[in-house]
C-alpha cells in the first residue's frame, strides 16, 4: 500500500481542472490523462497517476459523489453569507456517532466474510448503508483522520486494527445499527412487498322480483261482475 493512498486526493487537481468545469470538460481531461499515464504509454505511463485519475473520473462524474467531494473540499461555501445550522446541528449531532460506527460494522463485516478480499468501494458502501452522502463524506472524513478507516491503492475501503479496536470498545447492537442499513443489503433478509388493500366484498344479490300476476282475461272479468248484479 502506498503512503499516499491514504491522503486526500484532490480529484479537480489530478485532473487538472477547474472546480466548476463542466461534464465535457471533465471527460476530455480524463481521456488526455488516462492516455498519459497508461502504464502501457512509454515515458510518461505511471500506474500510481493512472489509478488516481480513474477515481477522480469516477467521482466527477457522477452527480451525487461529485457533490458529496464538493462540500467535502469545500466548493462554493465562501459564496454568500455563512449561516449556522441551528437546531437541525444538535438534532443530527448523536446520529454522526451512529454513522461512523455503523460504517465500522459493515467495513469489519466484510473483513470477517472476505478475509483475501477485504476492502469496499465507496460505491458498494452506499448501496449497503441506508445515510445521505453528505454523511457519509463527514464519517469517513473523521474515520480516516483517526486511522479507524484506510483507503488501499485503488482507493477501496478497508478497516484498521484500531477500526476494529474502537468498534469492540462500543458493542454496536443490531437494534441501533440494522436501521442504518438497507433491508435488500442484509443477508438471508426478505423484502417485504407492500400489503395490499383487501378488495371490497361483493354486493349482495338482489332479492328476486315478485311474482307476476296473470292479467285476468276480459271475460272472466265480465262473468264475476254479472254475478254481482
Amino acid at each position: 500500500m502506498s503512503s499516499s493512498s491514504q491522503k486526500f486526493q484532490d480529484h479537480y487537481a489530478v485532473l487538472g481542472i477547474d472546480p466548476k468545469a463542466d461534464s465535457e470538460i471533465i471527460k476530455r481531461a480524463f481521456n488526455e490523462m488516462n492516455l498519459k499515464y497508461d502504464p502501457a504509454t512509454p515515458e510518461t505511463g505511471d500506474a500510481e497517476k493512472y489509478e488516481a485519475v480513474q477515481v477522480a473520473f469516477e467521482v466527477l462524474s457522477d452527480v451525487s459523489l461529485r457533490r458529496g467531494f464538493d462540500r467535502l473540499k469545500g466548493v462554493n461555501q465562501n459564496e454568500g453569507e455563512a449561516k449556522f445550522s441551528g437546531p437541525e446541528f444538535f438534532e443530527l449531532f448523536g446520529r454522526d456517532t451512529l454513522v461512523r460506527m455503523v460504517i465500522l460494522c459493515v467495513l469489519y463485516d466484510r473483513r470477517r466474510t472476505h478475509p483475501y478480499t477485504p476492502t469496499l468501494s465507496m460505491r458498494a458502501l452506499e448501496n449497503i448503508v441506508s445515510i445521505s452522502n453528505d454523511e457519509l463524506f463527514v464519517a469517513l472524513w473523521y474515520l480516516k483522520q483517526r486511522n479507524l478507516v484506510v483507503n488501499d491503492d485503488k482507493s477501496s475501503l478497508q478497516i484498521t486494527v484500531d477500526g476494529l479496536d474502537f468498534l469492540e470498545s462500543k458493542h454496536p447492537s443490531a437494534e441501533v445499527m440494522l436501521p442504518l442499513i438497507k433491508p435488500s443489503s442484509i443477508e438471508g433478509a426478505t423484502v417485504q412487498e407492500p400489503v395490499r388493500a383487501a378488495a371490497p366484498p361483493p354486493p349482495p344479490p338482489a332479492p328476486p322480483p315478485p311474482p307476476v300476476k296473470a292479467h285476468e282475461s276480459v271475460l272472466s272479468v265480465l262473468n264475476r261482475a254479472l254475478s254481482r248484479a
